[in-house]
């Protein structure tokens, strides 16, 4: 029996092509490679794949199955979603497939992915030829242009699975959206040797996302019953609290000090009250720090001594803060 005489299509062209040239471009494809290649590749098996000629056999279909018409999707969106609530304006142009081309893409889909992943087992982790990226690439490439196609021929059924399941709690455009995220891992998982057709597999992955993401709008409902306000995030209520504490400990501080609570020898006192500025003649917003070297200057010793007499003062106004009941704390008021 003679065979057709008929003009190979692109996507043939493309998968019969083997690479005999490297172009410059090629070598800068290598970490996008790597990176493609670190992550697992999974595929549903066939009997087709391995039998002697698959390659020509699963891509020699002509003519090959139209891409899908998708400009009706998002107006579609906008309408449903939009102010005119649940009228549309536009309907779904792409046509369903028959069980025929739905088995043939599924195998293209999945045979893309399963040379990708023997020139993955083959690599074993080994870095890559120019001619292994070529060829790695070409696969990868087919494998997300089928599954592309796939998943926009049944982008209706989104959305008609989505209108039958509204959900008051949850956001119409959100759960079209968990839903393509569904129909996106039908289409990995989905073995067409099963003889099933896709929209029933689909369709179950789809309403179980929808359970998922009801349940998941519920539990923030429960949890969180008021709406959402932006606001709240601009807010420096912690702020506020840490600058009060803050000032309430710093004037706890001061009081001990000035009332000698402490025990403070007098030239304790003293160096604490230049270095931070506690005398009570002074303004809390002009008063000055003076450094170690400054008041050593001015009490006539060294400023390695300041330091020490500092130190040993503040560890006496720890200990005094600490046996110190909280609500006697509350209650010592400021000078």
């Amino acid at each position: 029996m003679d065979r057709p005489t008929t003009r190979p299509s692109r996507r043939t062209a493309i998968a019969q092509k083997s690479p005999t040239r490297t172009s410059p471009r090629s070598r800068t494809t290598d970490q996008r490679v790597l990176d493609l290649l670190a992550k697992p590749i999974d595929y549903m098996d066939s009997p087709e794949f391995h039998k002697r000629n698959a390659m020509r056999s699963l891509y020699k279909t002509d003519p090959e199955i139209k891409l899908p018409d998708v400009t009706w999707y998002r107006p579609l969106i906008d309408d449903v979603i939009g102010p005119r609530g649940e009228r549309t304006a536009a309907k779904a142009t792409a046509k369903p497939l028959t069980a025929a081309q739905e088995r043939d893409l599924f195998l293209k889909y999945n045979y893309a992915r399963f040379r990708s992943a023997r020139i993955q087992e083959k690599l074993s982790g080994r870095r890559p030829t120019i001619k292994q990226q070529q060829e790695f690439l070409k696969w990868h490439g087919l494998a997300h242009e089928y599954r592309k196609q796939i998943a926009e021929t049944n982008l209706a059924l989104v959305l008609a699975m989505a209108k039958r399941t509204r959900m008051h709690d949850g956001d119409f455009a959100d759960m079209v959206s968990e839903g393509n995220m569904a129909l996106m891992r039908a289409v990995d998982k989905f073995d067409c040797g099963r003889g099933f057709k896709f929209s029933t597999y689909a369709c179950r992955a789809i309403l179980k996302a929808f359970s998922r993401y009801g349940m998941k709008a519920t539990k923030y409902r429960q949890r969180f019953p008021a709406e959402y306000d932006p606001t709240l995030e601009k807010s420096d209520h912690l702020e506020t609290l840490r600058a009060i504490h803050k000032r309430e400990s710093a004037d706890e501080v001061r009081h001990i000090v000035l009332n000698n609570d402490a025990n403070l020898s007098e030239m304790e006192r003293e160096v604490i009250r230049h270095r931070f500025g506690l005398n009570k003649e002074a303004n809390p917003r002009t008063r000055k720090n003076l450094t170690l070297e400054q008041v050593g200057k001015i009490i006539g010793v060294t400023k390695e001594r300041v330091r020490q007499i500092q130190n040993k003062a503040l560890a006496k106004i720890k200990v005094t803060l600490e046996d110190v009941h909280p609500k006697e704390r509350h209650a010592i008021s400021p000078n």
